[in-house]
């Protein structure tokens, strides 16, 4: 635990307890309680190190490497695309003179096609493109013109994309794009949302001028859910009025369909077995049913996530109470998807760091074996990347 008497103090104002509620036979959350290392991933002077968003993994599916994306920039909202190799610490350049939307999601970087492939998106003189590159080669290729990317499943070779949210001109619908082959499909045109939930649309967006909206693909690759907006149709992307964004659709490919509509959006992300969505405030949603089930209401819950094994889940929160405005911690938890309890393993101040319009948040993930999580820190002038490793995580790299 990192500086340890302040946390013990910060928990017990906050009545959170460090090390759990309660420990028991079998107990799932037992390499969380103690030997957690916490270490900066990447060696950070004078840049910052951000992972992209609590949906994807920076780990590499085979646990090779890290990726990241870094920034020499005040602001953060400019810089590179890196991968540290785990084993050795060493690091290789991917991409340069990226320009990114924010630094809170910074160049959506993610893993693609079974980890061959690192997928981001970059604005090159005013325009947006969607760029892949294989690790083997370091060859870039890029997939699709003045569109972004969602966040695929690390497993499969095709990524969802979507046209600009503040201004989408005439790709409003949701595509998906081969990071290999490059080729482009139409899943679900804006068009079809609007006759499934036309009255709602109406209602929430004020007529028919929505486009689709950051799409999450589901670990097995079988369903997308995205947001509706509302574009501004200005040019100025670095803006919260440069759309207007609501709701949560989810759609299934084998059976080309609208599932669900959900009327707000959350922080969701995907159960490992993709038949569930996990909600800020720890809450599952059944895709079948739409039926809602609350995991460990006692635990903190911002942005969360459960582990690929789906026997735990990792969130963050902004922990202290203060008037708006004024700096605080927030902590990093891991939790028990099966019963209520929860262990803290981290707490830091997070109001500084990179000073883009849109501040970054911990945005914590798991690695693909469950062992270590990732997340991002604003505790200094620079956004740094830190991972916890449980106990029985295999060691840390050696430092270049």
């Amino acid at each position: 635990m990192r500086n340890g008497k302040r946390y013990v103090a910060i928990a017990i104002l906050l009545a959170l307890p460090i090390g759990g509620l309660r420990a028991e036979e079998n107990d799932d959350l037992a390499s969380w309680r103690d030997g957690v290392r916490v270490e900066n991933v990447a060696p950070h002077a004078d840049r910052h190190v951000i992972h992209s968003y609590f949906n994807t993994s920076p780990e590499s599916p085979d646990g090779k490497y890290v990726l990241y994306f870094t920034s020499t920039a005040a602001s953060g909202e400019s810089g590179e695309i890196r991968i540290l190799e785990r084993r050795t610490g060493q690091e290789a350049l991917l991409a340069e003179n990226v320009t990114t939307e924010d630094a809170h999601r910074v160049a959506c970087q993610q893993w693609s096609n079974g980890g061959q492939q690192v997928v981001y998106h970059d604005c090159r003189d005013g325009r947006w493109f969607v760029i892949a590159v294989d690790i083997a080669t370091n060859k870039e290729k890029v997939l699709a013109e003045d569109r972004q990317v969602g966040f695929g499943s690390p497993a499969s070779p095709w990524v969802p994309i979507y046209g600009c949210h503040w201004k989408p001109g005439p790709y409003r619908d949701l595509q998906l794009v081969h990071v290999v082959t490059g080729e482009i499909k139409t899943i679900v045109t804006a068009a079809d949302v609007i006759g499934a939930y036309g009255d709602w649309t109406k209602e929430q967006f004020g007529g028919d001028n929505i486009s689709i909206f950051f799409p999450v693909m589901s670990p097995d690759g079988n369903r997308i859910f995205f947001k509706l907006s509302r574009p501004s149709g200005g040019d100025d992307f670095r803006s919260s009025k440069a759309s207007y964004r609501q709701g949560k659709v989810v759609y299934d490919l084998p059976q080309q369909r609208l599932v669900q509509l959900f009327k707000t959006w959350g922080h969701p992300s995907w159960s490992p077995d993709s038949q569930q969505i996990f909600e800020k405030g720890n809450v599952t949603v059944d895709i079948a049913t739409g039926k809602t089930k609350r995991n460990a209401p006692s635990c903190i819950s911002d942005h969360p996530s459960i582990s690929p094994q789906g026997d735990l889940f990792v969130t963050d929160a902004d922990v202290t109470k203060r008037k708006y405005g004024e700096p605080g911690d927030w902590a990093i938890a891991v939790g028990s998807m099966t019963r209520d309890d929860f262990v803290l393993i981290d707490i830091f101040g997070n109001t500084k760091g990179a000073k883009s319009w849109r501040h970054n948040h911990p945005h914590p993930a798991f690695s693909a074996d469950g062992q270590r999580i990732y997340y991002n820190v604003n505790e200094g002038t620079w956004t740094t990347l830190r991972v916890a490793s449980q106990s029985k995580s295999d060691p840390a790299p050696t430092k270049p």
